[in-house]
């Protein structure tokens, strides 16, 4: 048996892949698209590179990995009826934690997150009538609690039908998380919302740049038109990761649902930008607030051109709205889960936004090994295999 994980190529999806590979004995099925094998695997070794070496990760995929090659819109993700019986018949829970944080489209949002849910709320729900499913846990958002401002959210108050959302991806996940209840009933869940997951508070190194890209920008500017005293609730993705591994794997989390987030204890604009210009020895900006609706115009208006400002500018348009209200998440719950706070991003922000800056938003990922490599690989093996008394 086996745990159902969807997203593991994405970026909190491969920290999870890594935490149950490093710390659990559970087989993992993963939902891949590719065309061919060797595309999976070679999708699936970019993204956990971050977290294992190359003969780590490959005996990782031969003993302890199904890769199901398939699309998660697709009826039963377009795999044949055999392959799609022996998923239903092999996973024991599932993580669903692929989406589409495309804010700009509700077409893609659409698609992804609504008919990707529901397809995979009917493989737990074929599973769990074959078997049993021993729990169905899925990754939302904390924005599913819409238009906010100057607030403390609390999990059971977050989801109010008759308010505002932001944007598409706000919308759909709400709705995530209504399906998934109304089609598993009988099932247990867990509901994760993270706030904004931002750099990892071990290391520096990240695959995950959008919203880096957006803080770059902004750190680089001699002004900022909001409040300094304004929080913002950002989150480690390790925190995250680790956080929903240690909920789905325990047999009876004390709640439903979980906000993975840095809540009352998240910090302001103001110690943020201290904690930059001290370690990157320059001045800190000023606060005008009242510069807001303008910023905004420029924002816009800067958008649209194909450049780096470009592309910055375009991320920025679509988290603003999360930037000026205000409003952190309790995370009361998970934190006496776990028995420690998540790492203020104050702590660790300047290695990531320098590594980020440095290798120019992109990871220097590694490609798999050629022929060559693997028969250097299998020699050096067998020569350390020889010295140890391990071969005849």
């Amino acid at each position: 048996m086996a745990i159902f994980l969807t997203g593991s190529t994405g970026y909190i999806g491969a920290h999870i892949a890594a935490i149950l590979l490093e710390r659990h004995a559970d087989r993992l099925n993963l939902l891949v698209r590719a065309k061919t094998e060797q595309e999976a695997n070679e999708r699936l070794w970019h993204a956990l590179q971050l977290h294992m070496d190359f003969p780590e990760f490959r005996d990782a995929l031969e003993t302890r990995i199904s890769v199901y090659r398939g699309d998660l819109t697709d009826a039963r993700f377009g795999l044949d009826p055999a392959e799609y019986a022996r998923l239903v018949g092999t996973t024991e829970s599932v993580i669903h934690c692929a989406a589409s944080l495309n804010r700009k489209s509700e077409k893609t949002c659409l698609n992804v997150n609504l008919r990707g849910t529901l397809e995979v709320a009917q493989l737990g729900r074929r599973a769990h009538d074959a078997h049993g499913l021993r729990r169905f846990s899925q990754v939302s958002t904390v924005a599913v609690a819409g238009h906010r401002s100057h607030e403390v959210v609390t999990e059971d108050a977050s989801i109010d039908w008759n308010r505002s959302d932001y944007d598409p991806y706000a919308r759909t996940k709400k709705f995530t998380e209504h399906m998934v209840r109304e089609l598993l009933p009988d099932v247990s869940r867990t509901v994760f919302r993270p706030s904004i997951v931002l750099g990892d508070s071990r290391r520096a190194e990240t695959t995950q740049f959008d919203m880096v890209r957006a803080f770059v920008f902004l750190a680089g500017l001699p002004f900022l038109p909001f409040r300094s005293t304004d929080r913002i609730d950002i989150v480690p993705v390790d925190y995250v990761a680790e956080s929903v591994v240690l909920l789905h794997q325990k047999e009876n989390p004390a709640h439903e649902i979980y906000h993975l987030s840095s809540g009352t204890g998240s910090e302001t604009f103001g110690q943020l930008t201290r904690a930059l210009a001290g370690a990157a020895g320059k001045m800190q900006p000023l606060y005008w607030p009242e510069l807001e609706r303008p910023f905004s115009g420029a924002v816009n208006w800067l958008a649209h051109y194909r450049n780096g400002i470009g592309r910055s500018a375009s991320l920025l348009k679509v988290f603003m709205p999360y930037l000026v209200w205000d409003t952190v998440f309790e995370n009361s719950r998970v934190v006496a889960e776990m028995g420690r706070k998540p790492e203020p991003f104050s702590k660790y922000c300047y290695p990531l936004l320098r590594f980020s800056r440095d290798h120019k938003f992109t990871y220097p990922y590694l490609d798999w090994p050629g022929e060559a490599a693997r028969i250097g690989e299998n020699a050096a093996a067998a020569a350390v295999g020889d010295a140890r008394g391990l071969h005849p």
